[in-house]
């Protein structure tokens, strides 16, 4: 299997996201080592250490995608025995010449803490926490959105995402079997209903999910799973609530399509 590296003198976040992008283009497996804070001349030869001793291993060179500003510690990576991709080298160039500017390149600065995007997402991820599954329905006059659909479709970490990544405030609804006979919106959900965003998921994988959780339970049965599917689509349908089908996407796929139905404003950076 071939190996693939994800290097950084800072959270190697950005060579980790780019390589899997570029990698999830081909149909194989590969083995990953994602390997952040590379600071030091001690710490880079260590990894040069690992990507070779992975060559003689495998007797495939590495993949190495990395995201160095110090050009000492990225000499030291460019001189190991995988092949290189160098995703800052090939953007610095270009950008340099169309904005008229000369790069000054800082460790961490892609994803240090900016003014209040800090603050943004600690209050989003605690809003998260407080208003998960339900827990608070006199609270959702401050969610920026509010997830509902049945249990294990994807609200909970969706929501948490919303938070993490976007500083959104995300709270989530449930419906349960004792809402399914007149299944209808509740009352402190209508009164915010410009805010909310169904989820769904098809039956069968419903049912693969809710089994590893209470394996044989009327929970878990494919006939529960098929009756509040075709029950909560039918709500999304009738009450107009935008809804996303959560089966083959990813949590990330689930976020940002949300934030893009929504049009949600973003604090990211």
């Amino acid at each position: 299997m071939r190996a693939a590296f994800y290097i950084s003198d800072g959270t190697a976040i950005t060579s980790e996201v780019f390589g899997h992008a570029l990698l999830s283009l081909f149909p194989t497996e590969f083995e990953h080592f994602t390997i952040p804070f590379v600071e030091t001349h001690e710490k880079a030869e260590s990894v040069k250490q690992e990507i070779n001793k992975t060559f003689r291993r495998t007797g495939e060179p590495p993949l190495v995608f990395h995201t160095f500003v110090n050009p000492e510690i990225r000499e030291i990576i460019d001189s190991c025995d995988g092949i290189i991709y160098n995703f800052l080298e090939h953007f610095v160039a270009p950008l340099e010449q169309q904005l008229q500017l000369e790069a000054k390149p800082k460790a961490h600065r892609t994803h240090s803490i900016h003014e209040n995007n800090y603050d943004y997402r600690i209050d989003a991820v605690n809003y998260a926490l407080a208003n998960d599954d339900g827990s608070n329905v006199s609270n959702y006059e401050h969610a920026d959105v509010i997830l509902v659909g049945v249990s294990r479709s994807g609200k909970t970490p969706s929501s948490l995402y919303l938070a993490l990544q976007y500083g959104v405030k995300a709270a989530n609804y449930p419906f349960t079997d004792d809402d399914m006979d007149e299944l209808k919106l509740p009352d402190f959900l209508k009164k915010n209903k410009s805010k909310l965003f169904g989820l769904t998921i098809d039956p069968q994988r419903l049912m693969e999910i809710r089994d590893g959780r209470m394996a044989n339970s009327k929970y878990a049965s494919a006939r529960q799973c098929r009756m509040e599917i075709r029950e909560v689509e039918k709500l999304y349908k009738k009450e107009k609530i935008p809804f996303l089908n959560t089966t083959k996407l990813s949590v990330e796929e689930i976020t940002a399509k949300i934030l893009s139905a929504t049009g949600l404003q973003r604090h990211k950076y």
